[in-house]
């Protein structure tokens, strides 16, 4: 899936693919922490789900805590560069894993009040309790995704690109379901009868 996709969504959640971002997976040390987020430019969160925002050198990044020792950070395309840099100069000091995984996946944004009620068509986490803000590791249907809340009604899936159409799929369907009233009964998706409401 890649943006511009001929894919149109119907239904009253809005969703869209978003535009290529750059992203990485950092893991590193607690103990070397203090190191990685001076290469980051901003504290990274410590607490597992949360998110910063921050202004790099060149462009705008966010890092989310996907566990103790890793975190997905996101920066602007220009500011990659700069980025990869800033960590190659403290491997000495904070041996680190600094993995490009750009071109792994690719983003699907979520907005509107159903917005909830669609991801609970596939995802097992109650998304409400997630601060805004903050993310998560979970899974949609069965396949691995990180979800973010970015706003009250705002979400964001980011999934293999491999996996992408599927959920692209799956999100669309149950959006017309939701849409036509299904809420009250059930969407069917692949022979699986998923309770809405």
């Amino acid at each position: 899936m890649r943006e511009g996709s001929p894919m149109a969504s119907e239904g009253p959640v809005r969703l869209a693919l978003l535009p290529e971002t750059a992203r990485y997976s950092l893991r590193v040390r607690p103990a070397e922490r203090a190191a990685a987020s001076r290469a980051f430019g901003s504290d990274l969160p410590v607490r597992i789900g949360a998110r910063i925002d921050a202004d790099g050198p060149t462009g705008a990044r966010a890092a989310l805590c996907l566990g103790p020792d890793e975190w997905v950070l996101h920066t602007a395309a220009e500011d990659a560069l700069t980025l990869q840099r800033a960590f190659a100069a403290i491997e000495a000091e904070a041996p680190h894993s600094l993995v490009d995984i750009s071109d792994r996946e690719c983003a699907i944004a979520l907005s509107g009040d159903g917005a909830a009620d669609l991801l609970a068509t596939g995802c097992p986490r109650d998304v409400e309790a997630i601060p805004v803000g903050g993310g998560t590791r979970t899974v949609f249907d069965t396949v691995p995704v990180v979800l973010f809340r970015d706003g009250e009604t705002d979400y964001r899936i980011e999934v293999w690109r491999s996996h992408g159409p599927h959920v692209w799929q799956w999100l669309n369907r149950a959006n017309r379901e939701l849409g036509a009233g299904a809420s009250q009964s059930n969407f069917k998706h692949n022979g699986i009868t998923v309770r809405l409401g």
